[in-house]
C-alpha cells in the first residue's frame, strides 16, 4: 500500500461495520482497512491482514492509524468520540450522533483542539430512492413544493435481538434509530425548518423505547411530514411530493444495503441500481386529463460519502454532512425526546 493511504480502524462489526462501511474501506484505493474492534475473532480469518482485537488501547497507540470509524451502540458514541479523539484520529460516527446537542458541541470543540475532523455516517442522504426524490424536487415538474410525506414503515412486533436497542435511555429507539435518516433527509431537501413538532409511541406491547413516531417539519408554506412505526406493514409509498403542479410519488427500498450484506462489492457493475419495478411516478394534469409518468431511479451512491471522506482528510474539504446540519437534527431529536 501507498503511504498515502488512509489508514482505517473500525469500532464494532456488525451490520454497519461489517456490510456497510468495511465493502468500501477495502475496495476504495485511497483507504486500508488495518484494525477491527470486535469480539467476534472468527471472522478475522475472512479479513486477511486486518487485525482484530477486543482491546481499544491497541488500535489507538498505533500512531499509524488516521481515521476510526465509530459503528458501535448509540449510547457509547459520545465516550468512544472523545477517546479517540485525544489520540489525535479523525473519527466517522454512525448515525446518530450523539444524543445531545451538548454532547456533540462538546465533540466538535474537541476535535478542533487536536486539529481533527469529525464525520457522520449519514448515508441514507445517497439512497437511490432518496436521490430520486431530490431530483424531483429539485425539478420544475411539480412547481411550488407544497408537502412531503416520508415514511419508513417495518412489522417488527417482537423485542429486537440486540438488547441495546431496547434499552430505556436517550439515544436509543425509532426515533433516534430511523429519525435521524428521515430528518437528515429533510434538511438535506430543504435546510433547518422554522419550527417542528413531534409525537413519540410505545406500540409494542410493554415496549421499553420509542417504536413509531410522527415529526412535522414546517418551513413557511411547506410542511414536512416524517413517520414511522414497527407495527406498520409497508402498505404505502415510502416518499410522496406534492406541489402546485403535480405530485411524485415512489415506493421500494434502496437497493445497497442488500446488495452489500449479499456480498457485492461497491465497484461491482450494477451496485446501487434499482429495478424499474421500483421507479417513481409523476402524476399532473393536463388539458383535463391525469397524465402518469414512471421517473427511472437515481443510482445508489455510497461511493460519494466515501470519497469525501478522502477529501476531508486530505484536503481540509467540508464533509459532505455538514456538521451544522447534524446539530439541527440532533436538536430535533433530543427536543422531542424529551418534552
Amino acid at each position: 500500500m501507498a503511504s498515502s493511504t488512509i489508514r482505517v480502524a473500525l469500532l464494532g462489526f456488525g451490520l454497519s461495520g461489517r456490510y456497510l462501511q468495511a465493502p468500501f474501506f477495502r475496495t476504495l484505493p485511497d483507504f486500508e482497512l488495518v484494525w477491527v474492534l470486535s469480539s467476534r475473532s472468527e471472522l478475522a480469518a475472512e479479513y486477511p491482514g486486518v487485525r482484530f482485537t477486543s482491546n481499544l488501547d491497541d488500535i489507538l497507540k498505533d500512531t499509524s492509524i488516521n481515521l476510526v470509524s465509530i459503528c458501535t451502540p448509540n449510547t457509547t458514541h459520545y465516550d468512544l468520540a472523545v477517546r479517540c479523539i485525544s489520540a489525535g484520529k479523525h473519527i466517522l460516527v454512525e448515525k446518530p450522533f450523539v444524543p445531545t446537542v451538548k454532547e456533540a458541541l462538546d465533540i466538535m470543540v474537541l476535535a478542533q483542539r487536536h486539529h481533527v475532523q469529525v464525520m457522520v455516517f449519514q448515508n441514507r442522504r445517497f439512497d437511490s430512492d432518496f436521490r430520486t426524490v431530490q431530483g424531483a424536487v429539485r425539478s420544475e415538474d411539480l412547481g411550488k413544493i407544497l408537502r412531503v410525506d416520508i415514511h419508513y414503515d417495518r412489522f417488527r412486533p417482537t423485542p429486537n435481538p440486540k438488547q441495546w436497542k431496547e434499552e430505556e435511555v436517550l439515544g436509543t429507539g425509532l426515533l433516534y434509530d430511523i429519525g435521524s435518516h428521515l430528518v437528515d433527509q429533510a434538511i438535506a431537501l430543504f435546510g433547518s425548518p422554522s419550527s417542528f413538532l413531534g409525537e413519540r409511541y410505545r406500540q409494542r406491547p410493554q415496549s421499553k423505547v420509542v417504536d413509531g413516531f410522527d415529526l412535522f417539519l414546517y418551513y413557511k408554506k411547506l410542511v414536512v411530514h416524517l413517520s414511522s412505526s414497527l407495527l406498520l406493514r409497508e402498505t404505502r409509498p415510502r416518499y410522496t411530493v406534492h406541489g402546485t403542479d403535480g405530485t411524485f410519488f415512489k415506493y421500494g427500498e434502496d437497493v445497497q444495503e442488500a446488495q452489500l450484506v449479499a456480498g457485492m462489492l461497491p465497484n461491482d457493475p450494477g451496485f446501487g441500481k434499482e429495478p424499474e419495478t421500483s421507479w417513481g411516478v409523476l402524476m399532473f394534469e393536463r388539458e383535463g386529463k391525469t397524465i402518469r409518468i414512471n421517473k427511472p431511479s437515481f443510482l445508489g451512491d455510497w461511493n460519494s460519502l466515501f470519497e469525501n471522506i478522502v477529501d476531508v482528510i486530505r484536503y481540509g474539504s467540508s464533509p459532505i454532512v455538514p456538521m451544522e446540519d447534524v446539530l439541527m437534527q440532533i436538536h430535533i431529536l433530543e427536543s422531542v425526546s424529551t418534552e
